[in-house]
């Protein structure tokens, strides 16, 4: 193996910084122009806004001169007729023994939700104080535009020819669970071969404090159906005798959780690991929890929500409070969430879910299971000399010194990029920060933390534009 190369010169260094520098507005600029897209990657909404900004990302990716190949594909949705949702791959060979860094982001983004709990418009950037507010402005958009931007600081302060290769991979499905991701794997499998893979998808500790992701819970995600009668009845007639769907289905939910709401299902798994000190002040700042409502759970506040399982229920379809008559409803359907801890396999915190429910079925409801989808959790292995080189370029871009973090939520394609390129480092890293607000109304990004972001990759490709390809070996 080669020796570790050092940090880039000074020199080299500080002209990064130009060029980040020099390099932003245009990087705003054009953030600005793909969130104004709304590509909204669901099932119901129009494809063409997300065929629109897979062709913009393209636009851009040539435009940096850089790539030897950009495409815009899709791959077929494995046991379906369907295809998925286009995404954009660029190429550039190494040279030189230089070893081949994959870009990883998404171009699609979450429905708007609610417009009117917005500030302002939800595809309209608009920049308030330090913040550019939109849906995607931090996830993930931002993610790509640092992706972009870094590439072309690199270039700006060392040439364009580099002998680094590079693989930008933009998905375009990523907020639908990605379900053709397996299958673009499958045929661009000698393309996106890399050394070293960075997914832009995560966040940082705080406004001040870069972080790089070790550990990312599991998830799995289904519909139940809960069903006591063939057909309504009348609720003052039968009442008190008659167990209703909504009296079965809440009777049967209460079981997922004990008394502290740390969840109760036998066979569901945590991590026994070290946290960094984090308070109730900070959960209740970071989260909006009222004053008088308790934290759920046990063990360290990081604990619960990096190493332990935990399970919300996301949905309910019942007839509403507008629409409620005095009626004995015979049938609830909901829609549960579970995280899983990493170290447990989805296949086996599935079977447990599923037996605990069987088992907890009040008052004889019959329970039906709809599609039961789920994504591995991950751990990263920190020891190699990407890790290290990534920490320590971070701390340079940021001036603190970094995170290494798990989240709670779930990347599940990140299992799949192990597990077809078992010998590639992971450096999952991000823009997002405590007040991103991704998925939620109002969602913003951190101007001082994305050009923070873009220096330290670009740092980054720096420094691996400068090692050999047998380092990762």
């Amino acid at each position: 193996m080669a020796s570790d190369s050092s940090a880039p010169a000074s020199s080299l260094a500080d002209a990064l910084r130009e060029a980040v520098d020099a390099g932003l507005p245009r990087a705003i600029a054009e953030l600005s122009d793909l969130v104004r897209i709304p590509s909204v990657s669901w099932d119901g909404f129009d494809v063409e806004h997300v065929r629109r900004s897979a062709a913009r990302v393209a636009e851009l990716a040539r435009e940096t001169g850089v790539f030897d190949e950009v495409d815009v594909f899709d791959a077929p949705i494995p046991g379906t007729d369907r295809r998925g949702k286009p995404a954009v791959l660029a190429t550039r060979a190494a040279r030189d023994g230089r070893p081949t860094v994959m870009l990883y982001a998404h171009h699609d983004v979450q429905p708007e939700g609610d417009p009117e709990v917005w500030d302002s418009e939800p595809f309209e950037p608009t920049l308030r104080g330090d913040r550019l507010y939109a849906r995607g402005a931090a996830d993930d958009k931002a993610g790509v535009l640092s992706h972009l931007a870094a590439i072309r600081a690199l270039t700006a302060a060392s040439g364009a020819d580099l002998d680094l290769g590079l693989v930008l991979f933009v998905e375009g499905e990523e907020e639908f669970g990605s379900p053709s991701f397996s299958a673009f794997l499958d045929e661009h499998r000698d393309a996106l071969s890399a050394d070293v893979i960075i997914v832009a998808d995560s966040g940082n500790w705080d406004l001040d404090t870069p972080a790089l992701t070790v550990g990312l819970r599991g998830a799995v995600f289904f519909n139940l159906t809960v069903t006591t009668l063939d057909h309504a009845s009348h609720s003052g007639m039968f009442g008190g005798a008659v167990p209703d769907a909504m009296l079965a289905a809440i009777r049967t939910l209460d079981s997922l959780w004990d008394e502290n709401g740390s969840v109760a299902v036998p066979g569901l798994r945590s991590r026994d690991a070290a946290t960094p000190d984090y308070d109730e002040a900070r959960l209740r700042a970071e989260t909006g929890l009222r004053e008088g409502a308790r934290p759920v759970g046990t063990g360290t506040i990081l604990s619960r929500i990096w190493d332990q399982p935990s399970i919300t229920v996301t949905g309910i379809d019942a007839p509403s409070v507008r629409n409620a008559s005095n009626t004995l409803v015979p049938s609830v359907r909901v829609r549960v969430s579970a995280r899983v801890a990493p170290g447990q396999s989805v296949a086996e915190a599935r079977e447990a879910l599923i037996a605990h429910l069987q088992a907890n079925a009040a008052f004889g409801a019959t329970l039906e299971f709809g599609e039961i989808e789920g994504g591995e959790p991950f751990l990263v292995d920190a020891s190699g000399w990407a890790v290290a080189d990534a920490l320590e370029v971070m701390e340079e871009a940021y001036g603190t010194e970094p995170v290494q973090m798990g989240v709670g939520g779930s990347i599940p394609f990140i299992a799949e990029l192990v597990e077809v390129f078992p010998e590639a480092q992971i450096l999952v890293t991000g823009v997002e920060d405590p007040d991103s607000r991704a998925h939620s109304p109002n969602e913003s990004l951190h101007m001082p933390t994305f050009r923070r972001a873009i220096l330290a990759e670009a740092l980054l490709l720096s420094r691996l534009d400068q090692r050999s390809a047998s380092d990762a070996a």
